[in-house]
């Protein structure tokens, strides 16, 4: 199977050609503004906003699948019409689509437990680019694959993860939210989890995040105790008391994507204990 990851050079992206080269394949994957370092892997500049570019790309790879890991924030431009370019393309060729989306679809507003009957809410113009993506995604190729995901943590890299250590040692200013609560999976789980999809048949939506939910507060002190830093040192607010958009407590429900997977998504207390396992 030849398979294309759309934002391979990512956070995400980076870890699905990891998984992929070790275990004996070579994938296709894209970058914006440079390439990743993975050797094995055959690596293609491209940008969503150009329809051209995307069918040059396509047609070069001639994928049988292709894995879509791209965020471009809350740039309409590449979160939605970027998803919507590639599911019409993946529509008119035939080509397998696994499309990566965001718990930022839902408000947290009324409920804040969301499993994957619930429809899209969302509230910042990052949640509606996801959730006009995910609908093309939904309507053009009803074989497809929806994956939504929460906090992605992994082993010191994510930008969560990075904050944490920034704030305790003091080289940034600002503080972790205690009234902000997702459900953190682990990168290399979810990687698992996506590329156990894409080799599959499966098709619908998946709710791809770990059963604990948490603060962004006490996410960030699992993260300290974790990396020998003192948690006393992370400063706590509440983003109630702030004007930022975008849903407080948003927890994605996994139990049924869970039972249709073999691998097995983690919670942050285990992954972040030091003696979690991976287990697939």
């Amino acid at each position: 199977m030849t398979v294309l990851i759309i934002g391979g050079s990512g956070f995400l992206g980076t870890e699905l050609v990891r998984q992929a080269v070790s275990a004996g394949h070579h994938p296709a994957a894209t970058f914006h503004s440079r390439p990743g370092d993975c050797d094995g892997t055959a690596w293609h500049r491209l940008d969503l906003r150009d329809p051209l570019h995307l069918e040059e790309v396509v047609t070069s790879v001639a994928p049988d699948a292709v894995i879509n890991t791209t965020s471009g924030g809350a740039d309409w431009t590449v979160t939605a019409e970027g998803g919507i370019r590639l599911a019409l393309t993946a529509a008119e060729r035939r080509i397998r689509l696994v499309h990566v989306s965001s718990d930022a679809v839902f408000s947290g507003t009324g409920r804040n437990r969301y499993d994957e009957s619930c429809l899209p809410d969302p509230l910042t113009p990052y949640g509606a680019a996801k959730a006009a993506a995910e609908t093309a995604v939904r309507l053009l190729c009803p074989d497809a694959a929806v994956a939504r995901t929460s906090l992605i943590i992994g082993n010191g890299r994510s930008e969560h993860e990075r904050l944490v250590h920034a704030l305790a040692d003091g080289t940034q200013q600002g503080a972790l939210f205690t009234d902000d609560i997702r459900c953190p999976v682990h990168l290399e789980d979810l990687a698992a989890a996506l590329w156990e999809i894409t080799r599959s048949d499966a098709a619908g939506v998946f709710h791809l995040a770990g059963p604990d939910a948490l603060s962004r507060h006490e996410l960030g002190k699992l993260i300290a105790r974790r990396d020998g830093l003192d948690p006393a040192r992370l400063p706590s607010a509440r983003r109630s008391e702030t004007r930022l958009p975008g849903g407080l407590d948003v927890r994605l429900d996994s139990r049924t994507s869970q039972q249709k997977l073999r691998t097995r998504l983690r919670g942050a207390r285990e992954f972040l204990s030091g003696n979690g396992t991976k287990l697939t």
